[in-house]
């Protein structure tokens, strides 16, 4: 995992739509952070694009991510959970994926899969025989 300094980070404010009653319309709660991913110098070009696959959304075409933050009454409080979501978004983009490893079905499995398909089979079959009415 990189270390991303604060210094790469950006914040930009804006009047909420949360929380806060006549708060809302008077003070710039909303914060947005914003990542210049496509320039950054703490990642590897491997990273970068690890990040761009499992976020497009997030990101706009000139390279820069964007998280947003909106959930608290203070600024500070959203810059911190823009920042810690952030950093989340970016160690979950990194973790590896698992390879999968192929499986067969065991013969017991199998052999219940037949036995259901000719019990069904069976059911069907008897309901379309003609009554002795």
């Amino acid at each position: 995992m990189p270390h991303i300094p604060s210094t790469e980070l950006t914040f930009k404010t804006s009047r909420s739509s949360g929380p806060g009653g006549q708060n809302v319309n008077k003070v710039e709660t909303k914060v947005t952070l914003l990542f210049d991913l496509s320039n950054s110098p703490s990642l590897t070009d491997n990273e970068t694009a690890r990040i761009q696959a499992a976020m497009p959304g997030r990101i706009n075409k000139d390279g820069v991510l964007r998280v947003t933050s909106s959930k608290y009454r203070s600024q500070s409080a959203n810059r911190e959970a823009a920042t810690e979501r952030f950093y989340g978004l970016i160690l979950r983009a990194l973790k590896p994926k698992k390879k999968r490893r192929k499986t067969r079905p065991s013969r017991m499995a199998r052999q219940k899969r037949l036995d259901n398909k000719r019990k069904r089979s069976e059911i069907k079959r008897l309901r379309n025989q003609p009554s002795d009415h």
